[in-house]
């Protein structure tokens, strides 16, 4: 799989969990499903910063990097409500708000990533190179993972 199609798997799956989070009512149950986003958002991010954003600093051009750099401020933000949200007790009346907060900044950030910047992405990479980082990222994300199942 390449880069970016991994990439969209994962944008996909998390808004799936988002829908899920918007149509449910009950705090427990957004709790349960903020710990999966919490999950696929951090292994998401891990990878993107680890292997391919420093790649498109790297060779991509001037406007590309751009984009990255605002890329990883807003993976920067969405750290942090993932923080807060996890840290709230039961019960808190900032579940909700934050929660929704956080939906909306994910939305947009992914919407500019396969808006702009993975089209740029493919202007400016070959083929065999997002493959490539497609399969570093996979590697990445195996191996993220369960250290993080391993240290939880």
């Amino acid at each position: 799989m390449n880069a970016i199609e991994l990439l969209k798997a994962d944008h996909k799956l998390v808004d799936g969990y988002f829908q899920q989070t918007e149509a449910t009512e009950e705090d427990s149950e957004k709790k349960a499903l903020f710990e999966k986003i919490n999950a696929e958002l951090t292994v998401h991010a891990h990878i993107e910063e680890k292997i391919f954003y420093p790649r498109l600093l790297e060779e991509g051009d001037e406007e590309l990097q751009d984009i990255v750099k605002e890329g990883l401020e807003e993976h920067h933000q969405v750290k942090m409500f993932l923080r807060e949200i996890a840290a709230l007790a039961d019960g808190s009346e900032k579940l909700d708000p934050k929660l929704t907060v956080l939906i909306e900044d994910t939305r947009h950030h992914v919407m500019e990533e396969e808006g702009e910047m993975f089209k740029m992405v493919e202007e400016q990479f070959d083929a065999a190179t997002l493959e490539k980082l497609g399969s570093e990222m996979e590697s990445e994300k195996t191996s993220f993972a369960k250290s993080g199942a391993a240290s939880a």
